[in-house]
């Protein structure tokens, strides 16, 4: 599909949509380039329309490492090496697409939670 800028409430619906259901897209596949066009397009159009109470993607990531025991070795093979997990916790590295899907999955967490970050 050839997306344009969202104008309207529909337009954001249908890319929306369509930004869940390509959310686990392979690397290197064309959904994946329009999931990344879809995550800018949307974060465009939610900061000139919405009022969103931030919420730290960092801070829920280190407290479901809490609650389940998780240490940063243990997202070594979800971000990286060691110097990697311990920048993205500290949030002197942000979090790819690619680091987002897998803590989603890891963590059981909603997809908008790391749009907020787009």
């Amino acid at each position: 599909m050839n997306w344009k800028i969202l104008k309207s409430e529909e337009d954001y619906v249908k890319a929306s949509q369509r930004m869940m259901e390509i959310f686990n897209a392979p690397e290197n596949s064309e959904e994946a380039d329009e999931l990344a066009l879809l995550v800018l397009l949307v974060h465009e159009y939610d900061t000139k329309n919405y009022i969103f109470e931030e919420m730290d993607v960092l801070e829920v990531i280190k407290n479901k490492m809490h609650e389940q025991g998780i240490k940063s070795k243990d997202l070594e093979p979800l971000i990286g090496s060691k110097g990697h997990v311990s920048a993205v916790l500290s949030g002197k590295r942000e979090i790819t697409l690619k680091m987002a899907k897998k803590l989603k999955d890891f963590f059981n967490l909603p997809a908008e939670l790391f749009l907020q970050k787009a």
